[in-house]
């Protein structure tokens, strides 16, 4: 379990080689990260925002909905057009679990890859955006790679950032401020192989 800025516990689950299976898509990848940022949405909407073909689009919705990343939001839509969100489970992928299972390496490696390409694209977006001094100046892109850890330390760092960024998040029933705009927070740690110096 996660829990939220609020205080409230946070569902999660852990991903299996199913669901694995299921989501590493690029196309479903790109859905499930439009859903996460900009909230519900119908096949139309998000085939529009992706330049896909809407009935395409609906087959791999559900495709995520079988497998429980998003759900159908109830009382809105029609039997024609549906809205789809992603649920609140916070998704939990621990590659060890797939070390051994050689089915589940291909989908692993696209998932992977597929995730830091989203990533990249955020920060290339946003250094393509004009934005305003004041917004400009307060984002960051930054790199520490000097540093030597022990596995042990590396976790233990990884886990003091969470905190940090969990108590810096606002309440999900929480008024933003008038100035306030969603924000993407990308943090990547990981050790790197020592390279031969001769």
């Amino acid at each position: 379990m996660t829990t939220e800025p609020s205080g409230t516990p946070r569902p999660s689950r852990r991903i299996d080689a199913r669901s694995l299976r299921g989501i590493a898509h690029p196309l479903r990848m790109s859905l499930l990260e439009a859903l996460s940022l900009d909230g519900p949405a119908t096949a139309t909407v998000l085939a529009a925002r992706l330049g896909e073909n809407t009935g395409t689009v609906s087959w791999h919705l559900r495709q995520l909905a079988e497998h429980g990343f998003i759900e159908e939001e109830t009382g809105r839509g029609t039997k024609r057009e549906r809205w789809w969100r992603r649920t609140e489970a916070k998704n939990d992928l621990r590659t060890a679990d797939f070390r051994e299972d050689p089915e589940s390496r291909g989908a692993l490696s696209v998932y992977l890859n597929e995730l830091v390409r989203q990533y990249f694209q955020r920060v290339a977006t946003y250094v393509a955006e004009d934005w305003d001094d004041t917004w400009r100046g307060a984002g960051m892109l930054s790199d520490w790679s000097g540093m030597r850890l022990t596995p042990d330390q590396l976790r233990a760092l990884n886990a003091e950032l969470s905190e940090v960024i969990a108590r810096h998040a606002p309440a999900p029933d929480a008024e933003p401020g008038p100035d306030a705009l969603p924000v993407v927070v990308q943090l990547q740690s990981f050790p790197r192989a020592p390279r031969d110096a001769g």
